[in-house]
């Protein structure tokens, strides 16, 4: 392991699991990231694996059967984990999110039901707040919840871009329900729904008509979710009162800023590694490509960019395990963290030159990967203007 990308101040018990992960990468992920990904084939073996080593309960506390690991600690196990194959790293991370939720806004049935078996991996988690229409515009939402006789409520609902959509049992849906309140964010709840793996009508009211075909990020499963006439109760309102639906969401969206900014620190640690390793192999000029000044000063660049990303992962991780607000470190980890990556893995691409666009190198892989990463839990804008109103609040004229 190199010298960038390091974690000052990890306890022993961190050090050992970390470095498990990194084994588990380098042995049962990076050797077959490529042949599973040109295929878009779900890593079943990997999945088990992580299931073994506890990774689906990282964060759960241990009264319900989880590890009880801080959100730092994940952050670095995702990191390493993106480092073998991005699309892996996000077949945890919403599970993540909506375990997270459940634990933070939960009633303590919803946690003493879904919990233990998120734990396991035996229930696995989606969460689902966009639409074909609205983007980044979370209020433009369409889905409705109508409440029936006594607790029952009626959903109708198409949802998009759900990772996890085919392989979950489990999807924090977001969807708007008439409370009353004066604001379009109070009128938002989000519901537990529960359906079956796979295509199709998963569960009466339920399909997820079938995988989306993308540019990247394959292997992963990314759907449509539709509810028609979908029946439920008040029992599967996460927290059991409805309007605080979007609050939930922000709050789970929050820690996985963190974690996209740790799966771009990934990707581009991984870009990094084959840009160094391929420029001290390859000749031109009568000499390697890495005693070239122009090569040098990429690689120079390159880890830089890698290192203060992760550095600013780091210390928005650690202000959230400390109860403190890190919306404005989240956005600007995420932010920062998806733009170096994406120019990162560019500069690898380009150190390999020609080589870098054959299928039989990583790094293609790696350059359809990254973009997904300056969209995925909100765009740059979406970042920025976060970022821009928290500090008008800082620093507001006196």
């Amino acid at each position: 392991m190199g010298r960038i990308q390091t974690t000052d101040g990890l306890t022993e018990e961190q050090g050992e699991l970390l470095a498990l992960v990194r084994e588990f990468v380098d042995e049962q992920i990076i050797p077959v990231a490529t042949e599973l990904e040109h295929q878009d084939e779900y890593p079943t073996q990997i999945v088990e694996g992580m299931k073994e080593m506890g990774i689906f309960g990282l964060m759960i506390p241990e009264e319900y059967g989880g590890l009880g690991e801080s959100l730092l600690t994940y952050a670095l196990t995702v990191e390493e984990i993106a480092r073998g194959w991005m699309s892996v790293s996000g077949i945890i991370n919403t599970h993540f999110i909506v375990a997270y939720m459940l634990l933070q806004h939960g009633t303590e049935e919803q946690k003493q039901k879904y919990l233990p078996k998120m734990a396991t991996g035996e229930i696995r988690g989606a969460f689902s707040m966009s639409e074909p229409g609205c983007g980044s515009d979370v209020s433009a939402i369409k889905s409705k919840a109508v409440p029936g006789e006594g607790d029952a409520w009626t959903i109708n609902a198409q949802k998009m871009w759900l990772t996890n959509g085919g392989s979950s049992t489990l999807v924090a849906v977001l969807v708007k329900t008439d409370t009353g309140a004066d604001s379009v964010y109070k009128n938002m709840t989000t519901f537990l729904v529960e359906k079956e793996p796979g295509f199709g009508e998963v569960a009466p009211g339920v399909t997820v008509p079938g995988k989306i075909d993308k540019m990247g990020y394959k292997g992963v499963d990314t759907t449509e979710l539709v509810l028609d006439g979908y029946q439920t109760t008040t029992a599967q309102i996460l927290g059991g009162e409805p309007g605080q639906g979007f609050y939930q969401m922000m709050d789970g969206v929050e820690v996985g800023r963190v974690n996209v900014a740790a799966r771009a620190c990934g990707v581009a640690q991984r870009a990094f590694e084959l840009g160094i390793d391929y420029a001290q192999q390859r000749e031109t000029f009568g000499k390697k490509i890495i005693d070239h000044q122009a090569i040098l000063f990429r690689l120079a660049d390159m880890a830089t960019k890698c290192e203060a990303a992760h550095q600013m992962m780091v210390k928005a991780a650690r202000l959230k395990d400390k109860g403190e607000r890190n919306d404005l470190e989240a956005g600007m980890a995420k932010y920062l963290a998806a733009e170096y990556c994406a120019d990162v893995v560019e500069q690898s691409f380009r150190i390999h030159g020609g080589y870098g666009y054959s299928k039989e190198y990583e790094i293609e892989r790696l350059y359809r990967e990254a973009p997904m990463l300056l969209i995925g839990e909100g765009t740059a804008e979406i970042q920025k203007m976060i970022i821009g109103r928290r500090l008008l609040k800082d620093y507001a004229r006196r």
